[in-house]
């Protein structure tokens, strides 16, 4: 018996030894890597392990598209003690494959329901909180005011405004629309845009939750509308070669008149065409729905498998 206790004994040390080699390790993987966010989040660890000197942060930070890829695989095997991702559906994936930590502890916590309200439905699956909410941006379209003023274009507030607009630039050998869409969720923003526009927040968002599907007649009208851009070849030409970024010289330049993209965009306007950049919504397509707006939200999260899930709820409480 007292040899079983000894064993028992050394096993519980060897366990215990092995659970505090973790603690005062935080491992983060980020993408967010433009320059404006990459700043901000080396002043917040900064700042987290001056509050916290018993932890040491590791910060690896990774390019956005690779980033979407390999976060598939460190989930599943060796993740990560943070990750950072995007809230709705894109999270609900994870969730549902279990890789994502239930955090309504911290929500609780930190008063997170009160100060992120607006923010929490995005958040929340089956009444349980699973990731912290950093940062969100509204989408719309940025567009060159001088090119507009010189073709005498009012800012188009209706789908047939936009179009005569498209029209009247490519005549004048200007491309409309610039888009990169070597990776495609630049196009997503489009098809997004457009069904809210032609069937409302509603359907789109059960179509987003797989409640309609892809081959509803209203989806249908969706692309039959998107199609209209298309064939009259308003969009920017070799765009498939684009990276979203690559595509921002042509709107610099003048060659094209028209982005629709997130706000992430503002940091890159060159200094000399602030005065000459503008923003409107997207347009009106059917008068009968509401005009709803794309603003992603990107996430901090814990995933299942992280080894040092205590400092990384200090974090995201941080």
């Amino acid at each position: 018996m007292k040899k079983i206790q000894t064993i028992l004994a050394a096993s519980a040390m060897s366990m215990a030894l092995s659970s505090m080699s973790y603690s005062g390790e935080l491992i983060i993987n980020s993408d967010a890597s433009d320059p404006a966010p990459k700043a901000a989040f080396s002043e917040i660890i900064d700042a987290f392990e001056k509050q916290n000197p018993d932890i040491h942060v590791t910060y690896n930070l990774y390019d956005h598209e690779g980033y979407k890829t390999t976060i598939r695989n460190w989930l599943v095997t060796s993740p990560p003690d943070v990750v950072f991702w995007y809230a709705g559906n894109r999270m609900k994936a994870f969730v549902d494959r279990g890789l994502f930590e239930d955090v309504s502890d911290v929500w609780d916590d930190n008063q997170l329901h009160q100060d992120f309200a607006s923010a929490k439905p995005a958040m929340t699956i089956d009444d349980k909180q699973w990731g912290v909410p950093y940062t969100y941006y509204q989408w719309g379209i940025y567009y060159r005011k001088d090119i507009f003023d010189k073709y005498g274009i009012s800012e188009p507030k209706t789908w047939e405004e936009y179009l005569a607009a498209c029209a009247l630039l490519k005549k004048n050998n200007i491309a409309p629309i610039t888009i990169g869409s070597k990776y495609l969720w630049t196009t997503a923003g489009w098809f997004d845009y457009i069904n809210l526009r032609v069937n409302g927040l509603a359907f789109h968002m059960d179509l987003m939750d797989g409640k309609v599907p892809y081959t509803d007649p209203r989806v249908k009208k969706t692309f039959e509308t998107w199609k209209e851009l298309i064939d009259a070849g308003y969009y920017l030409e070799n765009h498939a070669t684009y990276s979203w970024q690559e595509a921002q010289p042509f709107l610099y330049r003048g060659e094209a008149a028209m982005y629709l993209i997130g706000n992430f965009i503002t940091p890159n306007f060159p200094e000399e065409l602030k005065d000459k950049m503008a923003f409107m919504q997207f347009p009106v397509i059917n008068p009968e729905v509401g005009l709803a707006e794309d603003a992603p939200m990107d996430t901090l999260h814990i995933p299942s498998k992280a080894k040092n899930k205590a400092d990384a709820r200090k974090f995201l409480a941080f």
